[in-house]
């Protein structure tokens, strides 16, 4: 049995083994603080009968006028819990509260090489937006996909038709 529910700061005791995972960015606990007081309802976590936690995600609302997005920040599943589909519902629960906040999109980063979350992505309608040159400060070599999907409010989809052309970090709005 598996129990979705907020992330509170007794999970960043617990987190740990959700992280070891190589595709997963660590941040400081500073970080996450930040993030669970400013956007609570954004930070999730998939929780076993044991406690154990399987994954979670957090993220945030940010952006003015049709640039006003839900960003997913961070998407982690242990290895042991993963093809359980508990990426997708945390990404649907992300998706529910962008909409709730009147959000045009949702975007997130990946890595270019990381297939497996990408077709996960695609497979839940995220379209691949523009890529990123470089994006991944620990690995110069590494460029990463903006990938979006449109939400409700943006009715004529402008928000995930591809750019025709990469962008630099700074580049990114």
């Amino acid at each position: 049995m598996t129990t979705l529910r907020p992330f509170t700061c007794n999970d960043l005791l617990k987190y740990n083994g959700v992280n070891l995972d190589p595709l997963t960015e660590t941040y400081g606990l500073s970080f996450y603080m930040q993030y669970l007081a400013h956007w609570p309802e954004y930070f999730q976590v998939a929780e076993s009968a044991s406690g154990e936690i399987m994954g979670y995600i957090m993220g945030k609302s940010e952006g003015h006028g049709e640039n006003w997005h839900g960003h997913v920040t961070a998407l982690t599943v242990s290895p042991y819990y993963r093809r359980l589909g508990l990426a997708a519902n945390l990404m649907t629960i992300l998706e529910l509260v962008s909409e709730k906040k009147r959000c045009y999109f949702v975007d997130l980063f990946v890595r270019v090489s990381n297939k497996n979350a990408i077709s996960m992505y695609k497979a839940l309608g995220y379209v691949v937006y523009r890529t990123v040159l470089e994006y991944y400060s620990g690995d110069p070599d590494e460029d990463a996909y903006d990938m979006r999907k449109a939400l409700t409010r943006d009715v004529e989809k402008k928000s995930i038709v591809p750019l025709d052309h990469p962008v630099r970090p700074d580049e990114v709005d």
